[in-house]
């Protein structure tokens, strides 16, 4: 039987940022992906700067904000009355971050890629079950794999996203539907298209779309809205046939800039999905870690769009356990399997637990403020109160320091790296 200290199952960006974060903490860790290469499905998505301050914890933040522009404004526009308010990211920057930045998800995986050895990735490789054994006092995750094969590990963390067998291993229940579907895609421009690096917002009863420029060739788009045609699976696996949908029915009315966008999509870049989210109380009592096995990213939150949080909490996911584990390296000399790991993995646990279920909690309310409801006074609540008054408070209150990971040998080019200025006074070590 195949032995590896850790085994991650998915390898998406809560697994390659885990992987990432072990190995700056001197665990190797292998990161089984289902999927033949990169799952760069998605397109982009935007990073708040919570995800950049973990990103940097990572070693990887430099490469990205190379080719990425902050957004410090959010235009929104009422297509019921045409009026259009201006709601400004927080002047101030929270720990030298400013506003939002939208990244190519390919380019965020490949960066996150560069950073653990190739052959730490094991594409083609699809988890069949998983059971616990326990030897000489310690406990290992024993996982096996649809082609017979069958590994031992000291710790499994499962980041094999919304529909996780790890997740279901540990008795979290399913996620549910929203019941509104989002439709994703990237607009190309090869002459420029000259836009404004602003985030473009187009509002109505029961549909919410936008836009936000990556570069100057590049623009990142998204429709949310609730739909009841029967075609939804079979649109979901046509591109034509989705960007038709969204030209001539979903978006008919909006802006001719906004179809503008649309029709210069790439049609490899077009996704169609419905939009899942973990009860929070799930998260608070239920069980996120048990013995030597835990979850992260949409494994173990999944939620809806609608503050940008999934990819910025799987990065978060990742320097916290990456912390922990890398504390508990430090306390036991070694990576002890048994108790030791599992009490890692159980203040990992805790401390994801309530930050989590806040933001799947915050993401369904601003969805339901932004999509529900025809009534005066619900448009007076989303137009006034929370374009107006809430937004900027709300992005502040959601911005969180996921720490620093822990220093295992100060002579380790990671250690050197993590003393740069922008991750100074941020130490959370236990």
């Amino acid at each position: 039987m195949e032995e590896q200290d850790v085994v991650i199952v998915g390898g998406g960006i809560a697994g390659l940022a885990t992987a990432v974060a072990l190995k700056r903490v001197g665990v190797g860790a292998l990161v089984l992906e289902k999927s033949e290469g990169l799952r760069a499905t998605g397109t982009s998505l935007g990073l708040a700067p919570n995800a950049w301050l973990a990103l940097h914890a990572l070693g990887v933040g430099s490469k990205l904000t190379a080719t990425s522009t902050p957004s410090l404004c959010n235009f929104i526009t009422n297509l019921d009355t045409g009026a259009i308010q201006e709601a400004y990211f927080p002047a101030n920057s929270f720990k030298g971050q400013h506003g939002l930045r939208v990244v190519q998800r390919k380019a965020l995986l490949e960066a996150l890629a560069e950073e653990v050895p190739i052959d730490s990735v094991r594409f083609s490789s699809k988890l069949k079950s998983i059971e616990n054994q326990t030897q000489e006092g310690s406990s290992f995750a024993i996982i096996h794999m649809e082609d017979g094969a069958s590994i031992k590990a000291k710790a499994l963390i499962g980041c094999d996203g919304v529909h996780s067998v790890v997740a279901r291993w540990l008795g979290l229940t399913a996620p549910v539907n929203s019941g509104r579907w989002a439709v994703r895609g990237m607009a190309v421009f090869p002459d420029g298209h000259g836009l404004n690096p602003e985030f473009q917002q187009f509002v109505t009863v029961g549909k919410r779309a936008g836009f936000a420029p990556l570069n100057d060739k590049e623009i990142y788009w998204f429709l949310v809205c609730k739909f009841s045609s029967k075609g939804e699976d079979h649109i979901a696996h046509d591109p034509e046939m989705i960007k038709r949908e969204v030209t001539d029915n979903l978006a008919k009315d909006f802006p001719p800039l906004y179809l503008r966008v649309v029709q210069r999509s790439d049609l490899s870049t077009l996704t169609w999905a419905p939009l899942m989210f973990r009860f929070p109380w799930d998260l608070i009592f239920g069980n996120l870690s048990k013995g030597n096995v835990t979850v992260a990213g949409d494994a173990m939150h999944p939620m809806t769009p609608d503050l940008g949080q999934g990819g910025c909490a799987a990065l978060e996911d990742a320097v916290v356990l990456g912390r922990h584990i890398g504390n508990s390296i430090i306390r036991n000399k070694r990576l002890v399997a048994g108790d030791p790991l599992a009490g890692a993995l159980e203040r990992y646990a805790k401390e994801r637990r309530w930050r989590a279920a806040t933001l799947i909690t915050g993401s369904y309310l601003s969805g339901w403020v932004q999509h529900d409801g025809s009534g005066w006074w619900m448009k007076f609540f989303r137009d006034v109160i929370f374009y107006r008054l809430l937004f900027t408070r709300i992005f502040n209150f959601i911005q969180y320091d996921c720490g620093e990971l822990p220093c295992i040998s100060s002579n380790s080019p990671e250690c050197v790296s993590s003393n740069s200025p922008e991750l100074e006074n941020r130490s959370k070590i236990e």
